[in-house]
């Protein structure tokens, strides 16, 4: 007894620590925004700053980092939210704005097209995991 005992607590340890290692990336919140997009803070009135597939997002101020995130890549992975509104896998993002709004309302603020990638609901405030790439 005392040998399944053991085994039992060596596989849920395992468990755990596959779980603690398979979290690569920070958890926040994400929002839709609706067009006009231009102009940007990262690049004016050029449309050519956004990158091709239209998955692109505003970044709240913890991640905007002064203007050092203009460029920056992100996956993206809806996790939770409202009446179930994820849908399944990633997509990457690239922060091209700062968020708009005072306080920002979510820690990444996505093109329609990006929020609609990941969600099934476009007026959900989402829960989202995100590494930069």
């Amino acid at each position: 007894m005392s040998k399944m005992l053991f085994i039992l607590a060596v596989a849920v340890a395992g468990l755990l620590c596959f779980d603690i290692v398979s979290v690569s990336g920070d958890i926040g919140t994400a929002i839709a925004y609706d067009p006009p997009y231009l102009p940007t803070r990262c690049g004016g009135n050029d449309p050519e700053q956004f990158p091709e597939g239209g998955l692109f997002a505003a970044a709240s101020d913890g991640v905007w980092d002064n203007g050092a995130a203009c460029g920056r890549r992100y996956r993206l992975k809806c996790i939770s939210g409202p009446r179930k509104p994820c849908k399944n896998g990633s997509i990457v993002i690239q922060v091209v704005d700062v968020c708009r709004t005072n306080p920002c309302q979510a820690t990444l603020t996505l093109s329609n097209k990006a929020f609609d990638a990941i969600s099934r609901n476009p007026n959900a405030k989402i829960n989202v995991e995100y590494s930069q790439i």
